[in-house]
């Protein structure tokens, strides 16, 4: 079995940033966003039990989930997160574990992409720990500029995930992503051979 190495971070600390630079020395990697979102697809059974559980205007025109109102929703009512997370988190791990054992994968490790790695039983799926860090205020200036969110409801998420300094102590490595990102390349290269190494 691969060894699977974990890479979470905060919203906007730039996760995928990193794990496209794994995915440059040839690394496969699974992000449990794209898992999420392939698990609320139309058609999936997820979806309808949203769509029964908080209506039809959780549903763009198309038919697909607007997850832009689902955040609103779950992040202003923890009772409704809590109902939305015991349906989809066993659903996405599920589906992590099928794809992070792809057949003829020949490199030592897999890296999971998760930014609840350590808020869910995700991390009971991997080896070691890797946190991409940044500052909060640099999470909300990211956050805001890509998602078009508003910056209160950017805080809103950033508190309801794991607070920084208590992820920064559960990492076996960090990656800060707050340098240039040729800095950011050489400790992937740095970290990609040091795991080479560990997982032979």
């Amino acid at each position: 079995m691969t060894t699977i190495v974990g890479l979470t971070g905060g919203i906007g600390s730039g996760k995928s940033t990193v794990a496209k630079l794994f995915g440059d020395l040839g690394v496969h990697w699974v992000d449990a966003d794209d898992v999420a979102r392939q698990v609320v697809e139309p058609g999936q059974p997820a979806l309808a039990n949203i769509r029964e559980h908080f209506g039809a205007e959780i549903l763009t025109d198309e038919g697909r989930l607007d997850r832009a109102a689902l955040r609103t929703i779950v992040f202003k009512d923890p009772a409704q997160r809590e109902w939305l997370e015991k349906l989809l988190h066993p659903l996405i791990r599920e589906e992590l574990v099928r794809q992070l054992t792809p057949e003829n994968h020949d490199q030592p490790y897999t890296l999971l992409v998760s930014p609840l790695l350590l808020e869910t039983d995700q991390y009971q799926l991997v080896s070691r720990v890797v946190v991409v860090d940044v500052p909060v205020e640099t999470q909300i200036e990211r956050t805001v500029a890509r998602d078009n969110n508003d910056r209160d409801q950017v805080e809103r998420i950033i508190a309801a995930q794991m607070h920084r300094d208590e992820r920064l102590k559960k990492a076996n490595e960090v990656i800060d992503n707050n340098v240039p990102l040729a800095d950011v390349r050489r400790r992937v290269e740095t970290l990609h051979n040091q795991f080479l190494v560990a997982f032979a």
